[in-house]
């Protein structure tokens, strides 16, 4: 695949991505860029990819990344995980961690003054904290829980919603957030979604299924097969791979009758 430019104005920016695991190259070079208030979602087959490159743009450990990875117009890629979440990245996980003894709260204030670098005031994080989990149908003692210990899978993910709104990065990696859960705990999943890129947070959405993209509708549709992006469109490519699904994309495969129709442009390199 050719490299692109990236405006100066993007949020987030990666250049000729690449990760691998034990000498295995996963992610076979990326371009990818999100400007501010920008959804953009990543979708494509089990094993294409798509987590891993999630994982390792955190900064992981377990994965080799080389490439470019800018926030707001600076290189972050050298930086380890803590401090691209102090720059303002956030990944929100596929499968949270349960932390006995960490309550909500605590582990929010520490998050935020970890960020910030001064003392978080007790009563209106209080009061945002409570807003937060009243908008996610989360009850108010959640706060003094400990984190994800005994939650359910759909309060597991609500709760990272929670987390996404209070920490407000600049961009947000998003990883199957939708997975497992049913359609009233996904709506208020994506009214967080929303929430979020309203204020301005550029978001990478990496999911499976459109059923989400029905409570949003994101900026650019990213298809990810064989460890790199093979195709990109507007929002109706996510109505064609519910439809057709993903082995149209091969490159000896003919498109679906209703491409004509779609506005999807063509495959990129493979």
């Amino acid at each position: 695949m050719g490299k692109v430019e990236h405006s100066s104005s993007a949020v987030f920016a990666g250049r000729d991505l690449r990760v691998s695991i034990d000498g295995k190259e996963i992610v076979r070079g990326v371009d990818l860029e999100i400007n501010e208030g920008e959804l953009h979602a990543m979708m494509g087959p089990n094993g294409s990819g798509k987590s891993t490159l999630a994982a390792a743009l955190m900064g992981h450990p377990g994965y080799q990344l080389s490439g470019e990875i800018e926030l707001d117009g600076e290189r972050v890629d050298g930086l380890e995980a803590d401090e691209r979440a102090r720059r303002g990245m956030f990944l929100g996980f596929q499968y949270p961690v349960a932390v006995p003894g960490l309550s909500v709260g605590s582990f929010l204030r520490a998050v935020l003054e970890a960020q910030h670098g001064e003392k978080v005031k007790v009563r209106p994080f209080r009061e945002e904290l409570n807003g937060v989990l009243e908008r996610l149908e989360l009850p108010p003692d959640f706060v003094g829980r400990s984190l994800n210990d005994g939650f359910s899978g759909g309060e597991k993910k609500r709760m990272e919603i929670v987390q996404l709104l209070m920490i407000r990065p600049r961009f947000a990696l998003l990883d199957e957030i939708d997975s497992g859960l049913d359609i009233d705990a996904l709506k208020l999943v994506a009214a967080g979604i929303r929430e979020v890129t309203a204020r301005g947070t550029a978001v990478l959405l990496v999911t499976h299924y459109q059923r989400i993209l029905d409570h949003l509708r994101p900026d650019r549709v990213h298809v990810f097969k064989r460890g790199q992006i093979v195709r990109a469109g507007g929002v109706e490519l996510a109505t064609e791979l519910e439809a057709h699904g993903y082995d149209w994309l091969n490159p000896a495969a003919p498109p679906p009758a209703s491409q004509a129709v779609s506005g999807v442009g063509p495959v990129m390199g493979a």
